[in-house]
């Protein structure tokens, strides 16, 4: 295999391992439109790094971090409806985001990668940032899988039972924004939701305990990945949507199945 393909495919399993367990918590609370609030800032973070002259992966990182921060915030206060405001976040981000970078004419910035990906242009540098991230957070999440579990079937009884809710949920949303801008390369801003949702959803069906469908829906990730990689390489699509084809595939095949739940 090509180095390329190699790292391509490097890249897109290290995502989805760390995207399965992440989106089945994305799946159960409903924050899908969280996390495409989250995805459209990315590009906001790509102006952000190239007007500072900063590495564009951590800038990315940053302006999804600081972004959801300020959800949070947001929230708390209630001064407007939560899809409200995420919508408003969402297309002002991306916007923004679109206008900055039109000021630099003497800076090439390819839009169509950054919006749909572009996995096979993946570089060692980038599987440094995917690798070092997604380890990062599968620790905090195995750390605190037991308090995320209980705030995510009922906040009023994990209050009681000690849980630091607000805590918690914080934590939750700044992982969300990790994982998304470590992704960003690999299914890009307009798609990277999807790669936390379809996997989660399909490893819903066939799973019958949170455990076991945080594993499939990582699993089912690194097999859209490879499934996706393939297409592209054999009939020239574009990579990251091809995966983002096989995942929807597969959650269409296990509409077949029994449901396990």
């Amino acid at each position: 295999m090509a180095d390329f393909l190699v790292r391509a495919l490097l890249g897109g399993l290290g995502v989805a391992a760390i995207a399965g367990p992440l989106g089945a918590f994305v799946v159960w609370r409903r924050m899908a439109y969280f996390g495409d609030t989250l995805a459209h800032s990315a590009l906001l973070g790509i102006a952000i790094g190239i007007l500072f002259d900063i590495n564009l992966n951590l800038a990315v990182v940053i302006c999804c971090v600081v972004l959801a921060l300020l959800l949070v915030s947001m929230q708390r206060r209630r001064i407007i409806a939560t899809d409200t405001l995420l919508g408003i976040m969402a297309h002002s981000a991306l916007s923004l985001g679109l206008v900055a970078i039109s000021f630099f004419p003497n800076v090439r910035v390819d839009l169509m990668s950054y919006l749909f990906g572009d996995l096979l242009a993946i570089s060692r540098e980038d599987l440094w940032w995917i690798y070092g991230g997604g380890l990062v957070v599968m620790l905090v999440l195995i750390k605190t899988w037991d308090w995320l579990l209980a705030f995510t079937i009922n906040e009023d009884l994990a209050r009681v039972e000690g849980v630091p809710v607000n805590f918690v949920h914080l934590l939750l949303m700044l992982l969300v924004a990790t994982v998304i801008a470590i992704a960003m390369k690999i299914v890009g801003v307009l798609l990277i939701t999807s790669l936390l949702i379809i996997p989660a959803a399909t490893a819903r069906r066939v799973s019958n305990t949170p455990e076991r469908m945080a594993a499939t829906a990582s699993l089912l990730g690194m097999v859209s990945v490879c499934l996706g990689l393939l297409a592209s390489y054999q009939w020239d699509t574009p990579a990251g949507p091809s995966v983002v084809v096989a995942a929807a595939l597969l959650f269409s095949i296990s509409h077949l199945l029994p449901n396990r739940q």
